[in-house]
């Protein structure tokens, strides 16, 4: 499979108008593209970016009437923000706590400065130092400064009862390598990593065994999503886990990028999605995320489906 890194991140809300406001406001992302669950249309999916909605840096969010999650095995821990430099850190820092967001101290871990924080309904987030490298797009109209904002996504942290067949689907399926192993709290951390590597293309990985399972819900993760760069790539992609005979859902096109989904052995979902054609298919980059959007085969049924969303 041609890998190249973290495409996206999807996690749950009950509260989408607290959520716009958090993930704007506070962490001062772009939302680029408001639009619903293409499969439970009463539901938004919103997505959180930088300023040109970049695939790598989209955190996006299913509302659904939830309650929490219950934390556990089995599920997607924490979800790596990138910021560039120590400074940005400590900028972070102080804005938490004028604005009394939960968060931890900056530590140092995988040899990378770190930042825990959790949201309003403990989605558990870290902005990681990346050390500045790669391309940056700055949102001109976020709260948060320039050289402060986010960069994108990862590393990406998951939590297994068992690590061997989560390791034999990452490498001998999907072709990451197996990168090193780092101790966190007591816990070994075994990293794998795609594409160029750095903290954007890298999965972190724990064993857990003696936690219960997780269960899904409010602060919890949906699935993650890996980047593959075009049409070609991704039926390649398709091809494999036909041929490996790995259950999945094969080719699904969901307008701003085509996907495909499929369960690792210990239950966490995974996404496949291209590069393209990104989120100004159906609106201008300037105004991304100002209306509500629609795939076409939705768009005859706007007028209903507008009428059962709440206000953000």
């Amino acid at each position: 499979m041609h890998l190249t890194g973290i495409h996206h991140l999807t996690a749950v809300t009950a509260n989408a108008a607290e959520n716009h406001a958090f993930y704007t406001r506070t962490l001062g992302m772009r939302l680029v593209k408001k639009t619903v669950n293409q499969d439970d249309v009463s539901a938004y999916h919103l997505f959180y970016a930088d300023a040109l909605g970049s695939p790598g840096t989209d955190l996006t969010f299913f509302d659904w009437p939830v309650g929490r999650e219950r934390r556990g095995a089995g599920s997607i821990v924490r979800t790596g923000l990138r910021v560039a430099g120590e400074d940005a850190l400590h900028g972070w820092k102080q804005r938490f706590e004028d604005a009394g967001v939960a968060h931890g101290a900056i530590v140092e871990r995988d040899g990378r400065k770190t930042l825990d924080v959790e949201d309003f309904e403990g989605q558990r987030l870290s902005l990681v130092d990346d050390g500045g490298a790669g391309e940056a797009h700055p949102w001109p109209k976020s709260p948060v400064p320039p050289e402060h904002q986010i960069r994108g996504l990862g590393p990406i942290t998951l939590s297994v009862p068992d690590l061997a067949p989560t390791a034999r689907i990452l490498t001998e399926v999907m072709g990451l390598r197996r990168a090193r192993d780092f101790s966190d709290g007591g816990r070994t951390v075994h990293v794998y990593d795609m594409g160029e590597g750095g903290p954007a293309a890298e999965l972190h990985v724990k064993a857990e065994p003696d936690l219960p399972r997780a269960q899904p819900g409010a602060g919890g993760v949906h699935h993650v999503a890996f980047r593959t760069p075009n049409d070609d790539t991704y039926r390649a992609c398709a091809e494999r886990l036909r041929a490996l005979r790995v259950p999945s859902s094969g080719p699904v096109d969901r307008f701003y990028f085509k996907s495909i989904y499929f369960r690792e052995p210990n239950g966490i979902l995974f996404e496949i999605a291209t590069d393209g054609p990104g989120f100004s298919a159906d609106e201008p980059l300037e105004t991304l995320g100002a209306r509500l959007s629609l795939p076409p085969f939705l768009e005859p049924r706007r007028a209903g489906i507008e009428a059962n969303l709440k206000a953000l």
